[in-house]
């Protein structure tokens, strides 16, 4: 059985170490590179499952990297999985918004993010479920072919927007912690679960305009979507 192939664009030596290392018990194949440039060379030959990608890098940001990737059609669709130091939310939900699955922040455990790993995997495998089109004031959500419209004009949204807006539509009316929303995610790794919910969120919301209204947040627990949803 071939082994799931993921890439690192990392340039500090201990963290890519440990990174190295723990895809090696868990049974991945790990390419590394140590910059923006031949990050994205190593990329564009190796066509890996997932990307794991440092935002601090030399030459070319991590930004930059997943902005060429995000725009070319042969690598647009591989999963990016962003690691950094940065914590701010504005630097993340711009990683976000160029096409990037998930972050975590440094430091990091590597099991936490081989548990961040799988969960993107299986986001962009797992079987469709519930109504195909979904209809929201505007919007026309297509559950098949991951396509969100507004109108003639269509939303792009991430792997990870896209599933965390239809787990929300499809509970319509029900209030759903951020566990709920990650439920393939780990208790103990509840700390971080919170803190990628609440960006994507803030993406999501930034993206379909300060017209939409359908999540609301109910402090201290999680989100609903509200039930005046239309199914087909």
């Amino acid at each position: 059985m071939q082994k799931t192939r993921l890439l690192l664009i990392e340039d500090e030596e201990d963290i890519a170490a440990l990174i190295k290392l723990q895809a090696d018990i868990s049974g991945y194949k790990l390419h590394c590179e140590v910059d923006g440039l031949n990050g994205i060379l190593a990329v564009e030959r190796e066509k890996p499952d997932l990307l794991i990608l440092d935002i601090m890098l030399p030459g070319q940001s991590g930004l930059d990297v997943c902005r060429k990737l995000k725009n070319n059609p042969d690598t647009k669709d591989i999963p990016i999985i962003m690691i950094s130091a940065k914590t701010e939310e504005l630097d993340v939900i711009l990683g976000l918004e160029l096409g990037a699955d998930d972050y975590v922040s440094k430091p990091f455990s590597p099991k936490v993010l081989f548990s961040r790993i799988r969960a993107v995997l299986r986001r962009g495998t797992e079987p469709e479920k519930g109504p195909r089109i979904i209809n929201f004031g505007n919007f026309v959500m297509d559950t098949e072919s991951y396509q969100l419209k507004k109108g003639d004009t269509n939303v792009s949204l991430t792997l990870s927007e896209f599933g965390i807006l239809r787990r929300l539509v499809s509970r319509r009316g029900k209030v759903l912690t951020r566990n709920q929303l990650l439920d393939d995610v780990q208790n103990e790794e509840a700390f971080i679960v919170d803190r990628n919910i609440d960006v994507h969120i803030a993406s999501l919301r930034k993206k379909l305009g300060p017209s939409f209204k359908y999540i609301e947040t109910v402090r201290g627990v999680g989100y609903r979507f509200l039930a005046q949803v239309h199914l087909l």
